[in-house]
């Protein structure tokens, strides 16, 4: 694996719309990231060995974009250190609320920061947040995204 600063992985591919969120936010900052199809479920074994193979690319902040039981998250954030953010996808019956309620409930000792439900965009500028601590220059960016944000908020008024 090149070297990555994220891990994105997606429970199916079908979460691939709403991850494109957040790798457009990585796009923007330059921010290296990998994305991949995981299932805590279906591919086990192969979601622990996609975690270290990240960690030795370097890999600082994971994304685990899931839907229903969103046990995702959950099974990464067991097997590494690193941040994992959770990443609720809006599916099945309940619409994302079960995927929203499986990753917020993770049990004492394996914290998951989560997003709202399809929040790929949020979940990307959360991951940039965490690197930014280290680095001044995506710090600086961060910064001038959010004036814009205000800039363009004022501008509607």
């Amino acid at each position: 694996m090149e070297a990555i600063k994220v891990l994105i992985l997606m429970g199916s591919a079908n979460d691939r719309p709403v991850v494109a969120k957040a790798e457009a936010v990585f796009d923007e900052f330059g921010v290296a990231y990998k994305t991949m199809v995981r299932s805590a479920h279906r591919t086990p074994e192969a979601t622990v060995q996609a975690v270290k193979e990240a960690e030795e690319a370097g890999c600082k902040v994971f994304i685990c974009a899931a839907g229903m039981a969103a046990h995702l998250a959950g099974v990464v954030c067991s097997k590494t250190v690193k941040p994992v953010i959770g990443l609720p996808i809006a599916s099945g019956p309940l619409n994302g609320e079960d995927a929203l309620l499986s990753t917020v409930m993770m049990p004492p000792g394996l914290p998951v920061a989560t997003v709202g439900i399809n929040g790929a965009r949020n979940a990307g500028l959360l991951a940039v947040q965490m690197l930014a601590q280290d680095d001044e220059d995506l710090a600086a960016k961060l910064k001038a995204d959010r004036a814009a944000q205000a800039e363009a908020i004022l501008a509607e008024a």
